[in-house]
């Protein structure tokens, strides 16, 4: 068994969830400024995401829900994850960004499964809280250690391909580090960088 772990926003999906859904709340060049240096590795990623989410205080949550279900996929998305699959490697997402996303993505592009953070809603609004398992600049690498170890998958049979300063925790896991379209400080991390935007790319090193 082998293993592709993926980020989702700007890896998998063609943009930042939390940018669209501010747009909802009338906020989205402050939500996209914090996003892009936190990205960029300049700001802590819990603090970052606390105050994003902060934003969204008072938003719809059917709303949010429906912009979430029908969210943009980057070209080559559903062929490299069937070319994966097909090579018996096990496709998981880990994305600092939100259920409400991830779920309708699993359902369409067929990863098996997702790993993410959740909205708090109280009476049909979001409360401008999050909670979950993709909350700090770690997360993703140690979510990572503790499912090669439950299903007993080696670093040498590991991809993680991301994009931002946040997926770096996931390369100290992977013996391919594959730095999607992505920040400089990533790409310092990687050892195979594609800059062609079209996930199929990823096929020449499978």
């Amino acid at each position: 068994m082998k293993l592709c772990v993926f980020d989702f926003d700007s890896t998998l999906m063609d943009g930042e969830t939390i940018d669209i859904l501010a747009s909802l709340a009338g906020c989205e060049e402050e939500v996209s400024r914090i996003t892009k240096a936190a990205m960029a590795g300049e700001l802590d990623f819990f603090e970052s995401l606390t105050r994003r989410v902060a934003f969204l205080k008072g938003v719809d949550a059917s709303k949010a829900k429906e912009r979430c279900a029908n969210l943009p996929f980057i070209e080559g998305a559903t062929e490299i994850i069937k070319e994966l699959k097909a090579k018996d490697y096990k496709v998981v997402v880990f994305s600092g960004g939100f259920s409400i996303g991830t779920a309708p993505a699993r359902e369409k592009l067929g990863f098996d499964v997702d790993f993410s953070n959740k909205l708090h809603e109280k009476d049909g609004v979001l409360t401008g809280l999050v909670g979950g398992e993709m909350m700090y600049s770690d997360s993703k690498g140690v979510m990572l250690s503790k499912l090669q170890s439950i299903l007993g998958i080696s670093i040498e049979n590991t991809i993680a391909v991301g994009d931002g300063a946040n997926d770096a925790s996931m390369f100290a896991y992977a013996a391919k580090k594959i730095a999607f379209c992505a920040k400089p400080k990533l790409k310092e991390l990687a050892n195979i960088i594609i800059d062609t935007k079209d996930l199929r790319e990823i096929g020449k090193y499978i």
